[in-house]
Parts: structure tokens; sequence; C-alpha cells
């Protein structure tokens, strides 16, 4: 079935819809990555947007059991130059698809990527609509118009905990706040076994510090981090009171919960192949990146330390704290998909809270 992708500046591209049939709107963001289709689609950090995957061909090692994020896809459409009809993998129980289709998802094939990338990075991520409907150009912008990227985008998301969880562990008491987690940094926390209660971003300091924890993660998540005041004030309470470490999301807002500002970026970061420097150690690593927001490295407070720079465009990947045994990073430091070389973050937050 023909279909089109239209874009808030009036751009159309035409392509084939696969997956679930309709019509949806969303920001538009795009992903380097070669593979980890899988993880992409289920992300809590893609949370209501539509995803442009820029290698040219999708699909060829289905769907499994075993690589999702979260329970339940994340992202509202999905873009790609080509999709693999047939899929080979030992694994696989469906295809990219069926999967689509079982869970109302539109998909959209046949689009010049290439393109469509390059006009992203030039005017940054814009709103969209996918559709297999021919709508007036005035009923398009309107409904383009109509579509709100903090409520698509925002945390009231079914991939974030509503309830308090616990994962037993033999060592010390870990808070981890969920603005978003995914499986791949949950199972890094899991490997320190640290004794883990996972809790709603709304859970209050009270409660938290009732379970008496040795440190409080705070994980990944959508969104911008400016719009998250309860989340932020709540960080703030727990700053002086006991060991932190933000990933992602939760950095962004570990940084502002400290003084720090954040801004949209233009070219966000989406893809697999991130170089990020270490300025303590002098040394490089090749990080995943989800994030459209960065921290303002020309006003950061005085008591916070830049410890990561991003080598592509020199903006903050991660700071600790001068005197208190805090830090972040904004890269996510995923332990199923090739990046074991970052598992170190959980190693220092373990060192961080046996002091």
């Amino acid at each position: 079935m023909n279909g089109k992708l239209i874009l808030e500046d009036g751009s159309c591209f035409t392509g084939e819809i696969f997956g679930c049939e309709g019509i949806i709107s969303g920001e538009i963001v795009l992903n380097t990555s070669m593979v980890g289709y899988q993880e992409i689609i289920t992300d809590p950090s893609y949370e209501g947007q539509i995803v442009l995957l820029t290698y040219p061909v999708v699909g060829n090692y289905g769907i499994n059991d075993s690589d999702f994020e979260t329970i339940k896809p994340c992202i509202k459409g999905l873009i790609l130059r080509e999709k693999c009809e047939y899929y080979n993998n030992y694994q696989a129980k469906e295809s990219l698809k069926e999967y689509l289709n079982k869970h109302k998802i539109i998909g959209i094939s046949g689009i010049d990527t290439r393109a469509l990338t390059r006009l992203i990075c030039a005017k940054g991520s814009m709103k969209g609509i996918i559709t297999n409907n021919d709508f007036p150009k005035e009923e398009i912008a309107r409904f383009i118009e109509k579509t709100d990227n903090k409520k698509e985008c925002s945390q009231d998301s079914n991939s974030i905990t509503s309830e308090i969880s616990h994962i037993p562990g033999k060592g010390a008491k870990v808070v981890c706040l969920d603005y978003g987690l995914k499986n791949s940094i949950l199972q890094g926390l899991k490997e320190q076994d640290f004794d883990l209660y996972i809790m709603p971003r709304t859970t209050k300091v009270s409660e938290i510090m009732k379970l008496d924890p040795a440190g409080v993660f705070l994980s990944n998540g959508p969104g911008n981090p400016k719009d998250m005041n309860e989340s932020i004030e709540t960080i703030k309470s727990l700053i002086n009171e006991i060991p932190i470490l933000g990933v992602g999301l939760g950095h962004q807002l570990l940084c502002l919960s400290l003084g720090a500002d954040t801004y949209r970026l233009k070219a966000s970061h989406r893809g697999a192949n991130h170089p990020v420097k270490d300025l303590i150690h002098d040394r490089v690593y090749i990080t995943n990146q989800i994030h459209g927001y960065a921290v303002n490295i020309e006003d950061l407070p005085g008591d916070l330390i830049v410890t990561h720079i991003n080598l592509n465009d020199n903006t903050i990947e991660g700071i600790k704290h001068k005197s208190l045994p805090i830090f972040s990073v904004q890269y996510h430091p995923n332990i199923n998909q090739g990046y074991e070389d970052c598992a170190y973050v959980y190693t220092e937050f373990k060192k961080v809270i046996n002091g």
C-alpha cells in the first residue's frame, strides 16, 4: 500500500506502508546504528517518536524473544529505506512487519533516507506524519500543528514503572528511579549484585530514604528534562544525603538539580558509534547515545567537573561533583549490545558506594 511521509516544512516523501495502516504524527528523529533495530523500537528513550533508521536495509534477522529493551514497542512510527520481506536468524520468531502490525505501529519503507537524513541534520528534528490517505494540504498542516512533542515524549508511558519492584542482590541496597529504564542498563546494575529497588519517578524523598539505600541511580528516559520539575526537586533533596549516579536523562536531571542548564541539540545524538573521551583517564570509548538535549558547558557550576566530552561536537558527556559522591554520564552504558567497555560506569558507582 502506498503511503506518504510529510514534514512540517512541507517536504513530502512517498513510500510503502507496512505494519499497521492509518495516520500518525510525531517528532521525527534519526538513528545511525547498523544493527539493533529491535532494541531501538523497544527503547523507552524513543517514547512517542517516529524513528528514521539510516542503515539502508532493515529487518533481515527478524524479531526474537531476548533482545527487547522493554516488553512493548515505544516508538510511534518507523521510517526505512528498504525492509527485508524475509528474515534469517535461528532465534527469530517473527518478521519486523508482523511485529509492528501486532502492536499497531505504522512503518513506511522505500523512503530516500539519505535525503531525509541530510534534511533533518540541516534543519534539526521536525514534526511530521505518516499516512496512507490523501488529505488536503491544509488538513495535513493542521494535523502536524496539533502534534505536541512535549505530550508525545512524556514520562506518562507504559514502559515506566508505576509500582515498586525488588530485584534481590547480595550487595549494597540501591534505589533506581525509573524515568524509562531499559533492560540493557538494568542488566549493568544487576551485574554489580546490587540489592535493587526500582521505584516510580514520582516517589517521594521520604519513601526513598525509608529504605535506607546506599545509593540512588537515575535512569535513562524520554523527554525534555526541564519539563520534569517534580523529579528535579526530588533529586535536589537527595544530593547531600547519598551517592548518586545518573545516566542519559538521569544525567541531565542531575545536572539541572545541581544548578546547570540544558539546551536542545540541533543535531541530536542517536546512534551506536559516538566517540566519547574520558578526560580523567585519557581514554576514548565508542558509545551508544539517544538524546536530543545536552548540558550547557558555558555556565556549568564551579563545583562540577567535566569528565567526558563528545569528540564529534565537544558537548558534555559526563560530570562529577568536586566534593560529593555524585557523577553522571550522558551516553548509555549498555551491557548487552557490545558496549562492555562502558560497564566501568557501574563498577565506579559500586566503588563510590562502598567508600
